[in-house]
């Protein structure tokens, strides 16, 4: 009997191992489909926001949450005892002209606008009784027109001159030309270039716009002047480089653009890497690689001071690799890895959210202030340090309080920022170091459209 016990006992516990195992099976799986579902949500997101919410980065963030988050590092404003608070009231008043107008009917311009003066002359002044009438003052009506785009040809005539005594004929030399041998003008060039590039107008609409006016050039030959015209730009943009790399700032990106053909109706993924210095000038440089190798080839040897850039690892990687380079991260970069998750996580992620947005308060109260060097230094270290300090407390308080998937995208956006929080600090101690590469963002702007 005690055989036959010991036998069911065995045969139990076989099966309650088995059942525990197919149990731990099914909760691993559970958990992959969580963090599968949890990631297409982020991606439904992420595309229903693109399609139909707002593309701003502006918030209006609640007061009280502010508040809350920065605990006593933000005293209670107390009304002092013995004032009454008052409200006043503004009537508005009738729309105001800005002062920059001209004239009454609100269009401004500068000394630079053509202006083509019509003068009307009352019919009193064309009758048979005009001189009983005399002209006390002007009344002048503003009105924007427009011309179609206009071409000039212009012709130099050059006298062929003989020397009377010995027939000798003079040489007539043609007169100077940005570029040799070609028919475009100097103010030609310009336009192309400006239409193409500032306003995108490609070369193929330029075409068309010059057979309308009656000019006959084939694109081949637009092309070539394009191409002319941007050879005589290389060594401004040379100079313009040297200037930017002697910076003790400098913040760097990319994007990519489509360039060369990679076959037969297809083109070539290649890359813009623009570079912007601290005297607010930035050059474009070019590259068919997403790789460290062109920001080598870019700093190396020409380059010492802080990078600031984005969260890609190539710059990171790079700074490891040469010595006397400072990295600083992008807190807008940080911050969008937060909204990212505010689906999954609305408090958690609205909490980091407002903490970043302290910062830039901060940095806002520095410019009214025009506050430099090391004053600015020094309100950093008071006002920004300590907000910074309860952001990094709150992610780790979070990730230990929180039970967090790996692929959650909060999970995600802590261990983003904590990977670089050295980084992020670097603001606190260089007051030349923005928290951001808006700047930079805001000049990549044209190339987007451009595409």
């Amino acid at each position: 009997e005690i055989a036959r016990l010991q036998s069911l006992l065995q045969q139990a516990s076989a099966e309650n191992q088995a059942w525990s195992e197919k149990y731990g099976k099914l909760e691993t799986e559970h958990a992959s489909l969580r963090e599968t579902f949890a990631g297409i949500q982020q991606r439904l997101a992420w595309f229903e926001k693109q399609l139909f919410g707002q593309k701003s980065e502006k918030r209006a963030l609640e007061l009280g949450m502010q508040l809350s988050l920065l605990g006593d590092m933000v005293p209670a404003l107390a009304q002092p005892e013995g004032e009454t608070e008052y409200t006043t009231y503004t009537r508005r008043k009738g729309k105001q002209r800005p002062d920059d107008c001209v004239n009454d009917s609100g269009l401004r311009f500068n000394d630079n606008v053509p202006v083509k003066v019509i003068t009307l002359i009352p019919d009193e002044l064309k009758g048979e009784e005009a001189d009983q009438y005399e002209v006390i003052g002007v009344k002048s009506t503003f009105r924007l027109a427009q011309r179609p785009e206009s071409f000039d040809v212009l012709r130099y005539d050059r006298q062929i001159v003989k020397h009377k005594g010995s027939d000798t004929i003079l040489p007539s030399a043609a007169p100077f030309n940005v570029l040799d041998k070609s028919v475009a003008d100097v103010s030609f060039i310009v336009g192309m270039l400006v239409d193409k590039f500032q306003y995108h107008l490609p070369l193929y609409r330029q075409h068309q716009r010059l057979a309308a006016a009656g000019i006959t050039l084939s694109r081949s030959t637009l092309g070539t002047i394009v191409a002319r015209g941007i050879d005589l730009l290389y060594p401004i943009v040379d100079a313009m480089l040297t200037s930017i790399l002697q910076s003790q700032v400098l913040a760097m990106d990319e994007t990519p653009i489509k360039a060369g053909k990679a076959g037969p109706g297809k083109m070539k993924q290649s890359y813009f890497w623009p570079v912007y210095g601290d005297k607010d000038e930035i050059v474009f440089t070019f590259s068919t690689s997403r790789g460290r190798q062109h920001i080598e080839e870019i700093l190396k040897h020409r380059f010492k001071g802080t990078l600031l850039s984005d969260g890609y690892s190539a710059y990171a990687s790079y700074i490891k690799a040469n010595e006397g380079l400072t990295h600083a991260q992008c807190w807008v970069h940080s911050r969008r890895q937060f909204i990212a998750a505010e689906n999954s996580w609305p408090q958690p992620a609205k909490e980091a959210i407002s903490l970043i947005a302290k910062l830039y308060e901060i940095e806002e109260t520095i410019q009214r202030q025009k506050l430099t060097d090391d004053k600015k230094r020094q309100y950093r270290l008071t006002h920004s340090k300590p907000v910074v300090d309860r952001f990094f407390t709150w992610c780790d308080d979070t990730l230990h309080n929180l039970t967090l998937l790996p692929k959650d995208p909060l999970y995600k956006a802590i261990g983003y920022v904590q990977s670089k929080e050295m980084a992020l600090r670097v603001f606190l101690e260089d007051p030349d170091v923005p928290l951001d590469t808006n700047h930079l963002e805001r000049a990549l702007r044209p190339i987007p459209m451009g595409r």
